[in-house]
């Protein structure tokens, strides 16, 4: 019988049972790179451990963290969270909490005793570090989980380096910092204080270490020529902030002129209001170009810290100094007006930057130096065979984050050179741009506020002045993460095709698309919340 001529296609052959033949264009799942990692310093996969932590499975959230950041209690707590002005979240309504987040994890760690797991194997090479600071024991971190023999040397009498020494309580708490770096020492990591290294080539012959990583962190105040009498007394700011670690604190009388405008003007402005002082700061430019976060001016600021703006001071007694107010010209740079004020000061705190001490190198052939720093190639080693360099040694931004970073990069070259291989870095997947969400999936939830503690306490102690988020509102905070760029199995890919094309591969396997009935309309990847599906040519 023959066929309706409308019927052209015979039932068993290929086109009768496929859809899909005159697609020009057909749609493909990829990861895209969440700009909250590609932002993050110190190298967290963020959206990782925070898919996680929105199921409730904290320690294994903690545990994705570790693998690139063995701080998180810390890093959640001096971390300036960059990876959030970053957030696709924040041009919605408002960035994910991920600093919140992090911190909880942390302290969650540190409540219920969370370990690293022990090193089984061992590479029979030895590396020596020189600082154990936040680079240092980053650095010292990674290299044992390699397998490597790790001896840490700091001239100092506690871990944590400039974490300790330049960071005051009230930001980081000091039974934070030892509970992270002891774990790090609970995994096979020698750690040796006060021992300064005075020649690194010295140190390695005489400990058999195949390999150094330097990691001495910025310690020396730098220093300002301000005319002052024999009785002005004139202190740096990293001393004071070390003399606090100590029995005898600082005596810095009641009126304490802060002289610098960035975060360790701040610190010691505020840890001298704490210590029932009066600071002044003194800075030359404007708030808005003072190099210090903003949120730390403000903080200063509501406990009673007073600033002078275009200020800079000319000459320092016994008991004042005199400062001079400055103008701006019109290219926005302050010029001195020769108008001057008098302060009563018992104390000037300089607070103009920090140096690195570079003694330890001044026999390394091939090793250059250049405008205090150490100069470095990609991989993070001198110019001497071996010897690798990071945190405020090299040049870069001087913070925690940076420097953890620059710890585990480190590691990875040192195992690779050690091994006698070669890097072979893997391209980075394409940026998961807020244009490629469909937002329209996700709920509103607002952002969760850390609490702060309360102005007059602030004032007075010591204590923790930013507070962390419970269990409930952690998780919800780590929900509002809208997995930029990478499949979080919604099935909305499933439910909108026509053309059932979709294939479900079970929970945590994703889907792959059936391109025999697949027309290419590319529906899903307008209905994919995330971004994880796009359109490529059709293979010819």
């Amino acid at each position: 019988m023959d066929k309706p001529f409308a019927i052209t296609l015979n039932p068993g052959s290929s086109l009768a049972n496929h859809t899909g033949s005159w697609r020009t264009m057909r749609p493909i799942y990829l990861d895209r790179l969440p700009p909250c990692n590609n932002q993050c310093p110190a190298g967290e996969d963020i959206q990782g451990w925070l898919f996680h932590a929105e199921s409730g499975n904290y320690e294994k959230a903690w545990r994705h963290l570790t693998r690139e950041n063995p701080f998180p209690a810390i890093m959640g707590r001096v971390c300036y969270h960059t990876c959030e002005s970053a957030c696709n979240r924040g041009k919605l309504d408002e960035a994910v909490g991920i600093n919140s987040v992090e911190r909880f994890l942390g302290d969650e760690a540190i409540k219920r005793g969370w370990k690293f797991a022990p090193q089984e194997t061992e590479s029979g090479k030895k590396v020596l570090i020189v600082g154990a600071g936040p680079s240092g024991m980053s650095a010292a971190y990674h290299l044992r989980r390699m397998g490597h023999a790790v001896t840490v040397m700091d001239a100092g009498p506690y871990l944590g380096g400039m974490m300790r020494f330049g960071i005051p309580k009230y930001r980081l708490p000091r039974e934070v910092l030892d509970a992270e770096m002891q774990r790090i020492i609970d995994i096979g990591v020698t750690v040796q204080l006060n021992s300064k290294v005075d020649s690194v080539l010295d140190s390695m012959q005489a400990g058999g270490f195949d390999a150094a990583f330097l990691a001495v962190g910025a310690h020396i105040g730098k220093r300002a020529a301000i005319p002052s009498g024999d009785a002005a007394k004139i202190v740096d700011a990293i001393s004071v902030l070390r003399s606090m670690e100590g029995e005898d604190k600082p005596m810095l009388g009641r009126r304490v002129v802060v002289y610098g405008g960035g975060n360790t003007a701040i610190d010691v402005a505020r840890t001298a209001k704490r210590m029932g002082a009066e600071p002044i700061i003194v800075y030359r430019r404007t708030r808005d170009k003072a190099p210090a976060h903003d949120f730390e001016i403000e903080e200063a600021l509501q406990e009673g810290v007073m600033v002078k703006w275009l200020s800079t001071i000319k000459q320092a007694g016994d008991s004042s100094i005199t400062i001079e107010k400055m103008a701006l010209d019109d290219d926005g740079f302050p010029q001195p007006t020769g108008e001057f004020e008098t302060l009563e000061a018992d104390s000037v705190v300089l607070a103009l930057g920090q140096d690195v001490d570079l003694g330890l190198l001044n026999d390394v052939p091939g090793l250059g130096v250049k405008d205090g720093v150490v100069e470095v190639g990609l991989n993070m080693m001198t110019g001497h065979p071996g010897i690798f360099a990071g945190g405020d040694m090299v040049p870069d931004r001087r913070n925690v984050t940076v420097a953890i970073g620059h710890g585990k990069k480190a590691a990875k070259n040192i195992d690779v050179w050690l091994r006698g291989e070669s890097v072979h870095p893997e391209p980075k997947h394409d940026l998961a741009l807020f244009e490629r969400l469909n937002t329209w999936y996700y709920s509103d939830a607002p952002k969760t506020v850390r609490p702060t503690l309360d102005i007059i306490r602030r004032q007075s102690t010591f204590e923790e002045v930013q507070g962390g988020l419970n269990e409930t509102n952690a998780l919800f905070e780590a929900r509002r993460c809208l997995s930029c760029g990478n499949c979080f199995e919604c099935d909305n890919c499933y439910g909108v095709c026509p053309d059932n094309a979709v294939i479900k591969l079970g929970p945590g396997k994703r889907f792959k698309f059936n391109y025999d009935y697949c027309k290419g309309c590319g529906m899903c990847v307008s209905e994919c919340p995330c971004g994880a599906i796009k359109m490529v040519p059709e293979e010819n």
